[in-house]
């Protein structure tokens, strides 16, 4: 099968071109003007953006938490985020407690294989390292092509390691080339706070905002970094929200270290405001929660400074029966967020269009990026020969409006309900395959395929 993208405005993060693409198969074959080739299918991009397939590097898909499962499945959450332009998602392998990593690994990869509709690959979230588990990492780098490894600063007797097994993971980690990945709040004194709203009565949703301060994120990147810093192990934090934590990675640049650094869609365009006395407030509890208008400035400021380096989505999404779990205590609200549809149209509309980024930046933090850091490049987040063929065509023009009436996310609210966006993706390519046209899903689940990855070498 043979493709051909004709005067599409091309865009990577270096270019931006009137242009043509040519596809065979999966692959990007050549790239120019007035390409003078016969395909099999033929698509005039005249007045669209033409831009590499989204990848998402922060996903929960079939996670187990808080005594359910977050509501989208390797199917409904890829086909979901194929709808809004993400070509690719990186999930999160859970190893529990006592447990192996390869354990993990079987068990997730048996959820997905075969039911996803796009592309996925995994990071390894490691919760107990210890000589059992040391040679695993080797095995995942080496055999699985996974190489990196989430850590958590908090939950606490599930999740959270110790900075103990941190440094020694981190050592491990960096022997074998991979990457280090955390959620940085410190889980000691969130836990404190959380006892303490509970003891008072006060178990509303806002107090899920007022038991996670600014502090405790800016205090967990500040000594993520410095055990980085001291390991030589390449470190990256998701999930950023504030100022203080960016304000801990900038330190850290006074010592020629960079930490890699993601903030999410919703640390963007949302603020604390939405987390009221009543209960709706829960569409919002997510961890870490939504922060004050000041760190949404900081946050688009250390994206034009080269300090925020990718916009994901950390989509957990539960539907509101699982929400209202925690009507009665904010500390079993699930915590969690459905975005994968909307990151995309969401960073072009308020992003691109409102002048706060350029199209080669959105490109970089989208896609570029993720796709370097993570060791996807070139084979994605680019548009180059033989790349592979996963391009969005977006109308830069067209107006909509976001809603759980219209959204294809396994959830029954939207967190940007009534939201009116300029930019539409209208056509998905997912190697070579014609994936979304025209609001309709072209293929099947179990089209998407597990990708392996290559070790780290940061964005070179």
């Amino acid at each position: 099968m043979s493709v051909l993208i004709t005067n599409g405005r091309i865009i990577t993060a270096t270019d931006d071109f009137i242009g043509d693409i040519y596809i065979e198969g999966e692959k990007i074959v050549s790239i120019g003007k007035h390409l003078h080739v016969s395909a099999d299918k033929t698509i005039d991009a005249t007045g669209q953006l033409v831009m590499p397939g989204g990848i998402d590097p922060h996903v929960h898909l079939d996670m187990p938490f808080m005594g359910t499962f977050s509501s989208d499945s390797y199917e409904t959450g890829t086909r979901a985020a194929l709808f809004g332009g993400t070509t690719t998602v990186i999930d999160f392998i859970l190893q529990k407690q006592g447990h192996s990593l390869q354990e993990a690994f079987d068990e997730w990869n048996g959820r997905a294989n075969g039911t996803a509709v796009g592309d996925y690959s995994f990071h390894m979230a490691v919760t107990d390292f210890n000589d059992r588990t040391r040679p695993e990492i080797k095995t995942m780098v080496e055999d699985h092509g996974i190489t990196s490894f989430k850590t958590f600063m908090a939950y606490k007797g599930a999740l959270m390691i110790d900075d103990r097994q941190m440094t020694a993971l981190m050592q491990e980690v960096r022997r074998h080339g991979g990457l280090v990945t955390v959620h940085a709040t410190n889980g000691d004194m969130i836990d404190y706070l959380v006892a303490r709203h509970r003891s008072e009565g006060k178990l509303s949703p806002r107090y899920h905002y007022l038991s996670q301060p600014e502090v405790t994120e800016a205090e967990a990147s500040g000594r993520f970094a410095d055990i980085a810093h001291y390991t030589g192990c390449p470190g990256y934090i998701v999930h950023l929200t504030c100022e203080g934590a960016l304000n801990a990675v900038r330190n850290a640049t006074t010592r020629n270290q960079h930490v890699w650094v993601e903030t999410c869609i919703q640390y963007l365009l949302l603020d604390a405001s939405h987390y009221g006395e009543d209960f709706e407030g829960a569409k919002w509890v997510m961890s870490p929660p939504l922060r004050e208008k000041k760190d949404q400035v900081t946050l688009w400021a250390g994206i034009n400074q080269g300090l925020v380096n990718v916009v994901a989505t950390d989509h957990c999404p539960f539907r509101w029966e699982q929400k209202l779990m925690g009507k009665d205590d904010f500390s079993r609200i699930p915590n969690g967020h459905p975005a994968i549809e909307h990151r995309m149209e969401l960073l072009y509309s308020e992003g691109v269009r409102k002048g706060r980024i350029s199209l080669q930046k959105y490109v970089e933090l989208t896609s570029t990026n993720p796709a370097k850091i993570f060791g996807l490049f070139p084979r994605k987040g680019t548009l180059a020969p033989d790349s592979d063929a996963d391009i969005i065509l977006l109308d830069p023009n067209r107006q909509h409006t976001l809603s759980a009436a219209t959204h294809h996310m396994n959830v029954d609210y939207s967190a940007y309900e009534g939201w009116q966006l300029t930019g539409k993706v209208q056509t998905v390519l997912l190697r070579g395959q014609v994936a979304v046209d025209q609001g309709e899903c072209k293929i099947e689940k179990g089209y998407g395929r597990f990708i392996r990855r290559s070790r780290h070498t940061g964005l070179a």
